[in-house]
């Protein structure tokens, strides 16, 4: 099936009030994400936002806007609600894009909905790529370990896995996990409905609920690494320049 990609967009924000409409090269942020979305070949690009000014930011881009409520937890609680406004079959394949991200790679997107449609059993998708000197003590960079078979056993802010020996990881390697999803409407409907779990809390990582109920998230390794998304004024200049330049 075809799929689609929901960004989720909110005007408030705790370090960069109004991020999405933040220009960048001529055109608001949410724009540039949109765009990275459509040239992923994604069937429909819908921005879920609660705010007038977003939606409008939108018009022309090829994309489409949702407006859901403002009272929304986490990007995917506004995407469970596009999904019923949508009224999106329970099969549809679904790629949650942060609204941030104006520097993801197109052929990252697709590789995510090809990992869940490819993968038996697989009830999310999402990708890593392998962590940069100095990234792995450092509480931002979340890392990732997985099975023999790709799936996650557990995602952590803390080293995963620990270096009982100096210079040893799983392969000689740490993986970061990149903050992108794919999955089924029908999943983020019964997602959206669980209560945060005790992991989750600790962490600060909603994937963790999912693990937390026995669901199978499918990790894959990036082929194109994705920038930093815009966190702070620092990344905002940081990716001005970039496609400025």
């Amino acid at each position: 099936m075809p799929f689609l990609v929901i960004i989720p967009a909110r005007y408030g924000s705790t370090r960069l009030p109004g991020k999405p409409l933040a220009a960048i090269a001529g055109r608001p942020m949410i724009a540039h994400v949109a765009a990275r979305a459509l040239e992923s070949g994604a069937r429909r690009v819908i921005v879920a936002t609660d705010d007038e000014r977003i939606a409008e930011a939108v018009t022309g881009t090829g994309a489409e806007a949702c407006l859901t409520a403002r009272e929304h937890a986490s990007g995917t609680d506004r995407i469970a609600e596009a999904v019923d406004i949508l009224n999106l079959d329970d099969a549809q394949v679904v790629v949650n894009l942060q609204g941030d991200e104006p520097l993801m790679p197109p052929k990252l997107i697709r590789e995510v909905a090809a990992a869940l449609e490819s993968t038996g059993g697989a009830h999310m998708a999402t990708a890593c790529h392998p962590t940069s000197p100095g990234e792995i003590d450092n509480p931002d960079v979340v890392k990732v370990v997985r099975d023999a078979a790709g799936l996650a056993l557990y995602f952590s802010r803390a080293p995963i896995p620990y270096p009982r020996s100096p210079g040893r990881g799983v392969g000689g390697r740490h993986q970061r996990h990149i903050g992108i999803y794919a999955y089924r409407a029908g999943f983020i409907r019964r997602f959206a409905a669980w209560p945060p779990c005790g992991l989750e809390q600790v962490e600060s990582l909603e994937q963790l609920r999912a693990l937390w109920h026995g669901c199978r998230i499918v990790v894959v390794d990036a082929e194109e690494v994705p920038a930093s998304a815009v966190d702070t004024a620092e990344d905002l200049e940081r990716v001005r320049k970039y496609l400025e330049d």
